[in-house]
């Protein structure tokens, strides 16, 4: 069995980032290349540079940065010479962000930064979701719900939601021709208006 990276869980439970690899994933070409290769399946250095506008010697750069940490691994069986194929870690796994008390404080700018980055990244995710559902209703789907949970209801629905993925998600090497790459939100807010959260702290 193929080791770990140190500081990565085992494949049966979560994998909780520590402030090395929060820092490694905020370069913006880095989670571009880490997308790509879960949507579309392994890549060169200068192939995935090509696609994403980037020099061979940047991108080699930047996808070794990404199997330091874990993210992705090398194809040693496809790999010749100065030319290494890589891919996107294998399995489904479970990767989360740390709540932010759980950081030291000089950690926290680092954590605040990466989850501005995502945010911008969903946001035109979201933009883009009428026109995909008008062009293939079938591809596009959203679900909008409201509930009242207790915190631990919270907890075990959404530990069910990632099983659940995880059930159904296929990598991009063993997807069957007529798979598509989708993108997959979930998240949840309180429906308190912040004025209301705030005197229900309190009280």
């Amino acid at each position: 069995m193929k080791d770990e990276p140190e500081g990565q869980a085992t494949r049966d439970e979560p994998d909780i980032l520590d402030p090395g690899r929060i820092k490694a994933l905020s370069h913006p070409l880095r989670r571009r290349m880490l997308h790509r290769l879960r949507a579309e399946g392994p890549a060169t250095s200068t192939t995935i540079g090509e696609a994403l506008g980037a020099n061979t010697g940047t991108a080699s750069y930047h996808l070794r940065q990404l199997e330091k940490h874990g993210f992705i691994e090398e194809i040693p069986e496809r790999s010749a010479g100065r030319e290494r194929w890589w891919r996107a870690s294998p399995g489904a796994r479970d990767v989360r962000l740390p709540a932010p008390e759980t950081l030291a404080p000089e950690d926290r700018p680092v954590l605040a930064e990466l989850m501005r980055a995502r945010h911008a990244e969903d946001l035109e995710l979201f933009a883009r979701l009428p026109d995909a559902f008008e062009r293939d209703a079938a591809w596009a789907r959203l679900s909008r719900g409201h509930a009242h949970m207790t915190e631990e209801g919270l907890r075990e629905f959404f530990e069910a939601y990632i099983r659940l993925l995880h059930e159904h998600a296929l990598s991009a090497e063993d997807a069957p021709p007529e798979a598509r790459p989708v993108h997959i939100r979930l998240f949840t807010v309180p429906a308190e208006e912040p004025d209301q959260e705030r005197r229900r702290r309190t009280q």
